[in-house]
This record gives structure tokens, sequence and C-alpha cells, in this order.
């Protein structure tokens, strides 16, 4: 981009060396100029001694030797050369200048060349291009970023987590380095890996360890980049990243979110995209044509393989698909020792403890729990960061940060109080139910109060029992309402507990066949189209009559009222310690699980471990404690955020 101001600074620079230029051939001196008629009178009083005569100017010297000149009006006037013969004036012509055809053809080409050099300089910047490689028409060109593999210090021991897509890919480097021992047994390098998973997991950096183990030269291209405004331009990049590719083969291509130019032909709104099917073509003949690109790898990353065109995927082009998925627990400790290495850390961190607690966390989460952490350790001006730090960092990220700027009065926050204290009961006492981790009524994210629940080991499948106790523990706080002000006193917290109570008890009858009255059959199914692997979800295709549609509805509710009935029920017999827990709510705003298991063993709980009583030095002891400052919120869109317990502990399927 510099280069091309530079040019355009100069073309303007020699645009106004021209047009002084030109202004001084025009010039004439104003000193000595007369009228014509002036000159006219001159000439006939005798005072005239010589002129050149030059188009319509007249110059020339008086009898007393002075200059002068004059400009001829466009009326003829016949009788000024006799009035000049006959006063013995010496009369001189002069021929016109002539211009060479190469100035005539400069001066009127000037404008247009301005014209193209300025249309030029935004084309490029629309086409992203500056003043590095190529020129002003370098559309076609590829704008993968080379990275020579003395820069790549990415390696496999930078890479935790995924320990089955490692050994996947780690022959790869065997391949780059020591081709000749699979070909002397017919084995041939594969053309292509495709990484597929959920964000964040790490399929870049694996790639680009890829590259940092075998010490070959390293592509890297957005799957974007390749499809402009002008039709052609993906297919042109496609074949300048291959040539490129093979002039540094051995090497490496790496596509990122290739589902942005690979996705299958003729499924888009009219038929299809053009463009994006010829850049697509062009990638399949590349990877497996007639011509061989021996030495070239592409690695692409996707979160979303199911809508990539099949003719990509095929063997000869992608020969192998890894799915780096959500890591486990171990998987969970070594990404959190990676990343522990970088920051100082107390002796009292142990990442196999937080790697417990952070089920559904992918390679990105932990990352960001450990840099949170570490900011907490700043604000705090400390040198080390200790599990206090963890923990905060796990709280916000799981539950939202705390809302210290709102305050609830002491009714609500005592309805929020018994409300967390229901879900907790249920939640501990029900069967295949994930242990209570900590409940806390102090406001975070959109919540009044948070139930955080987290499974001792990862989950992969829930029983029937366990969704039951799920949806015991969600009614828990509702029922708890209602237990302490009546039907009429229960406020609208519940609402998304209801609605998620809703979902698992429909997941259970149209999709888990869960329910014994209709079957293990799928009466729903959902539309992934839209969605990131084992992500959310999108539009339900049903596969019902309206008759078994009335079924399923009754079936649904039959297990909502049974869960209801059954937390009803255990609440009612755990009343006192009902009571108990939301007066330790109350008292300490947040109890863990010690807390938690001394009030249902009957005992009364201890203090949280660094909390002071507020009271102690005041002299009005026997008021509460006040709630974070500022202005009520809303409870309609305080929806609780209880059991979060991350992506692994999800039923299969859903």
């Amino acid at each position: 981009m510099n280069d091309m101001l530079k040019n355009i600074l100069l073309w303007l620079v020699i645009a106004a060396v021209l047009l002084t230029v030109f202004n001084n051939f025009n010039t004439t001196s104003e000193t000595n100029r007369i009228s014509y008629s002036e000159f006219v009178k001159e000439v006939q009083d005798g005072r005239i001694a010589k002129v050149i005569v030059d188009g319509y100017t007249i110059s020339g010297t008086r009898s007393n030797g002075d200059s002068f000149d004059t400009v001829r009006p466009a009326a003829s006037d016949p009788k000024l050369m006799d009035d000049l013969l006959n006063k013995n004036v010496v009369v001189e012509g002069r021929m016109p200048e002539q211009q060479s055809i190469w100035t005539q053809l400069l001066v009127a080409s000037f404008p247009i060349l301005l014209i193209l050099a300025i249309f030029m300089f935004f084309m490029r910047q629309m086409q992203g291009g500056g003043g590095g490689k190529g020129g002003p028409m370098s559309f076609g060109k590829s704008k993968a970023r080379l990275l020579p593999e003395d820069q790549i210090k990415t390696t496999f021991a930078d890479v935790a987590g995924c320990d089955e897509a490692k050994e996947d890919t780690e022959e790869l480097v065997d391949f780059l380095r020591e081709p000749s021992k699979f070909q002397r047994l017919g084995g041939k390098i594969p053309r292509g890996i495709l990484m597929c998973g959920p964000p964040g997991t790490g399929k870049t950096l694996l790639a680009k360890a890829i590259a940092g183990e075998a010490k070959v030269p390293f592509f890297t291209i957005s799957g974007s980049d390749f499809v402009e405004m002008f039709v052609g331009v993906g297919a042109s990049r496609v074949r300048d990243m291959f040539e490129q590719a093979k002039k540094h083969a051995p090497c490496i291509i790496f596509i990122d979110e290739i589902d942005a130019v690979g996705r299958n032909r003729g499924s888009g709104m009219g038929g299809g995209n053009d463009e994006r099917e010829q850049t697509l073509n062009q990638l399949l003949v590349e990877m497996d044509g007639f011509e061989g690109n021996e030495g070239i790898i592409v690695i692409a990353a996707t979160n979303r393989p199911d809508v990539l065109d099949p003719a990509l995927l095929r063997p000869g082009r992608f020969d192998r698909q890894v799915t780096v998925g959500l890591p486990d627990i171990r998987g969970r400790e070594q990404i959190l020792k990676v990343h522990l290495r970088k920051v100082p850390c107390d002796d009292d961190v142990e990442p196999k403890n937080i790697a417990r607690g952070t089920p559904g966390f992918s390679g990105a989460d932990l990352a960001n729990l450990v840099n949170e952490a570490a900011l907490f350790a700043a604000r705090s001006n400390r040198r080390l960061v200790n599990m206090e730090q963890l923990e905060l960092a796990k709280d916000k990220i799981l539950m939202g940060a705390e809302r210290k700027t709102m305050v609830m009065n002491n009714e609500e926050k005592l309805n929020t109080a018994y409300h967390e204290a229901g879900h907790t009961i249920i939640g501990y006492l029900m069967p295949e139910h994930d242990p209570v981790y900590k409940v806390s009524i102090i406001p975070r994210g959109r919540a009044l109060g948070v139930t955080m629940y987290l499974p001792e080991d990862d989950k992969y499948s829930v029983s029937k029992r366990g969704l039951e106790s799920q949806v015991c523990s969600l009614y828990g706080g509702r029922i708890a309402e209602e237990m302490i002000h009546g039907f009429d006193g229960v406020s609208t917290g519940a609402s998304n507990d209801i609605e998620r109570a809703t979902s698992i008890a429909r997941n259970m009858v149209t999709k888990w066949g869960l329910s014994e009255k209709l079957g293990p059959f799928a009466y729903e199914e959902d539309d992934n189209s839209g969605g990131y692997i084992s992500g959310p979800t999108g539009s339900k295709a049903n596969y019902f009559s309206p008759e078994t549609g009335k079924v399923i509805d009754a079936e649904v509710q039959d297990i909502i009222n049974r869960c209801y009935e059954t937390a009803t029920r255990i609440l009612h017999e755990n009343r006192s310690k009902l009571d108990v827990m939301a007066e330790a709510l109350m008292q300490y705003e947040t109890i863990d699980a010690k807390q938690i298991k001394e009030i249902m063993d009957g005992k009364k709980p201890s203090a949280p471990e660094g909390w002071s009583d507020p009271s102690a030095d005041s002299p009005d002891s026997g008021e509460e404690k006040p709630a974070p400052e500022a202005a009520t919120e809303e409870t309609v869109d305080a929806s609780d955020v209880d059991g979060v317990s991350g992506e692994a502990s999800r039923p299969a399927g859903e």
C-alpha cells in the first residue's frame, strides 16, 4: 500500500510540473502591452519602427527603441498592412510552432492515465492488496501465508488432551521425514487429513505441530480467502497456491474452516453458488487429478463435516478424518499443565483438581481459565497464582461474574435462598445425580442465585433414573417457594428450570425411547445443519400422527407429574434441613459441598473458609448481612443456571 501511495504522489507531482510548464508557454509579459487601438495610432503617427506578426500577437519596437506587444482582434483589418508599409515599418512574420506528436499524445492522454491510476489503486484496495507481492491485477494470486520450517516452533509437546488425534497424525511426520521407509512397502503418503471437532479443541494447533515436528514449510489460509467478488478468482487462487506448494515440496497446506468453500455442490439457494463451486472443483482437481502433487499434504479443519461435498471426503483427497473432541479429565489435566507452565504458580496448585471440576471444557476454555486466574492474581497484587484464583476463575466461567452492583431486599433474598436450598436438597438425595459443588445467592449473570453440580467423572450417557433425578432437582426450587409462600407466592425465577425439565421429559419420550407406552421409537429428529458437532440443534422434524402426538403429550406430562410429586415428598420430609440451609445461605451467601454435607447430616454448618462475621464489629448484630449494592432486577429475566456441568454430563444423543 505504501508503494502505491508513492506512485500516486509521483503522478500528482508530474501533473503539477506539466501544468506549470504549460502555463509558462502561454504566459506573456504584461509590462509592455498596449491596446490595439493605441498601436494603430502609433503606426499612423510614425512612432513604430519594426513589428513581428505571430498569429493574433503583434510585437515589435518603437522608433525610440522601446519594445511593445499587442493582441490583434479577431476581426480582419486589411488597412493595417498598408499603413505599416506606407510608414516604412519593417514587417516580419513568424511560423507557428508545431508540437511533436508525442507531446500532443502526452497532453491528451494525461487525464486518462491519471484516472486509470486512481482506478487501479482502489481496485487493489478492494482486493486486499497493498505494496506486497503482486500488482494491481494480482486478483488470482494465492493469499496463503508461508511459514518456513525454521519459523515454526510448535511441537507435539505443546499439544495435549487429544492423544488419539496425535497418534493419527504422527505417521505424517514419519512420512515427511522418511518417505522411503513406506514407499519400499508400496505405501503412499496420505493426500489429506480432515480435522473435525468443536471449536477450541486444538485443530489448528495440531496442524502446526505436525509442520513443526516434520520441519517442512507450512502454508496457511482460510477457506473464505479463496472466494472474492470476481468470478474465477477462487479457482485461480487454488491453482496458484498449489503451484507455490510444489516449489516448496514436501510441505503442508492448512485450510482453516474449509466448509466456507467445500460445501455440498448444488445445495444453496437457487441451485448453488457458481463461484464457490468453481473453486471447489479446482480444489478437487488439484488434490487428486491427473497431475500428482507428490509431497504436498493438505490438512483442513472444520466444525461442520456434515455439509462438505462427498467428492472432497473420499479417499485420495482426504484419506483420513481425525476427530479432535473435547478432552477427558486426563486430557484436561495435561492441557492445564501446558498452560500453567507459562504463569508463576504457587505450590498449592493442583491441575488434577481443576480438571475434575471442569467437565466439558475445551482447550481454549482451559487456556481462558488460566488467563482469568492470572488476571485475578494481578488485581490482588499477588506474585503467584494459587488455587483460590483458579477457583474464582472457574466460578466466573461456569456461573458468570458476580453482580456486586445488584441489591435485593431481604424478602427477595430469602425467597432466593429457599429456591436454591430446594434445588440442593433434591440434587443431594436423588439417585445418580451429580454431586452439589456450590450454592450461592449472590447474583451472577442473569441468575439471582446459582446451584452448581459437578460430576465426579466424565459422563457420556445418562440412565432413565438419572434423567428423572435431574427433572426432580429442577423442580426443587419452585416447590420450596410454594412450601414457604403458598401457590400465590411462587415467583417467575423457575422459568428456566421449567423449560429445561420439560425439554428433558420430552426428549425421554420422543428421542431416547424411555417411555414404556410408546416404546423405543424416534418421534422427533434434530436438524443439525445449523449447529456444531455435539452443539446446539436446529429445528425438529416430527414423525408422528396427531393421535400419537396426544399420547406423547400425556407421557411427558406423566413424567413431569411423577417427578414433581417425588420432589415435593422429599422436601416435606426434609423441611427442617431446608430451613437450616436457607438460613445458612442468608448468613454466608455462598456455601460449598462441606457445609451442605454438614446440614444434610443434621449438624450446624461451619463457616466457609476465610469468612468473617460482618456483624462482629457492629452494634446492630441482630440485623441481616446486607446484600451487594445496587438496584433490584426484575426476576422474570433472572432464570436459574443450576446444574452447570458442561458438555460431558449431557445425555448421549442430546
